[in-house]
């Protein structure tokens, strides 16, 4: 498997972690928008956050990450299930950059002074939705502060993603690391430490590191065991019958202007899969 996260718990059951590679996740996904180096960047960190979080929950689960700051990005929307499928969209997928792609560059882009919102579908009647203020445009900061904050779990998240001028991702990927139920937070600021002392995530990827020697770096002869081996996947759940059903939502009146044009055309924002209705499909909705 190419991308692939990976799930780790400290023996003495104290901490857990996810090591994610994304880096033909967000080539995939950048190829599909036609995204700057810049738009490419942000549509690394959004898959590999949601993914991050996405590897905490059960099965059938899935978690939504809305970033709309104050960037000429306008907004980053990404979305990850259980299973490891993510997919991912930015409103401004052509933003032009100049020079090195940076983390600086990202967060700009992203811009600060906004609203983060995480949604999560537990498989409940109704969505589980948390929104917090865009402290940074740094998603993994923002993120970091988020579940420190709102999930009240002391949390430490890196995401990186390396882009040469040219538009060529030399890698992405992230990790998450967590204290768990009675865990010990001075193992987590320890472990905070190595961190801090390895090149970004996306350094060490992109130098050829998988996820199981960047979590060797980090727990050195700390006894700790991977739990999962999961694959990492763009998958969109689009279809032309779902499609018609969110149609079918429309008030009469915009249904019948849609009537009158002739047909219909919708683009899926998060694949760019195009969608066409005929009269008489627009119709049988009425």
């Amino acid at each position: 498997m190419t991308d692939y996260l990976l799930r780790i718990l400290t023996d003495d059951g104290g901490l857990r972690a996810t090591i994610a590679q994304t880096t033909s996740l967000t080539i995939e996904v950048a190829g599909r928008h036609r995204a700057s180096p810049l738009a490419t960047a942000a549509l690394g960190y959004g898959l590999t956050g949601a993914l991050l979080l996405g590897s905490l929950l059960k099965a059938q689960q899935r978690v939504v990450v809305k970033a709309a700051g104050t960037g000429p990005l306008q907004k980053l929307i990404a979305e990850a299930d259980s299973h490891g499928h993510s997919r991912a969209y930015v409103g401004q997928p052509q933003l032009a950059s100049y020079g090195p792609i940076s983390p600086e560059q990202v967060a700009e882009a992203i811009g600060g002074d906004g609203i983060l919102t995480i949604v999560k579908d537990l498989g409940m009647e109704e969505l589980h939705q948390s929104t917090v203020p865009l402290q940074t445009g740094f998603l993994d900061a923002d993120l970091t502060w988020y579940m420190n904050q709102s999930e009240q779990t002391p949390s430490i998240l890196e995401i990186d993603a390396l882009v040469e001028p040219t538009g060529t991702l030399l890698a992405a990927g992230g990790l998450l690391l967590q204290t768990l139920p009675g865990g010990n937070l001075e193992a987590l600021i320890a472990l905070s430490e190595r961190l801090d002392d390895l090149p970004p995530i996306g350094k060490l990827l992109a130098d050829g590191q998988t996820p199981e020697a960047v979590a060797a770096m980090l727990w050195g002869s700390h006894a700790y065991t991977v739990i999962e081996k999961r694959p990492v996947l763009f998958r969109c759940g689009c279809s032309a019958e779902r499609t018609l059903t969110a149609l079918s939502l429309l008030e009469p009146h915009e249904l019948h202007e849609l009537i009158a044009s002739g047909s219909a055309e919708v683009d899926c924002h998060f694949c760019g899969e195009h969608y066409d209705f005929s009269r008489s499909e627009l119709e049988a909705l009425l």
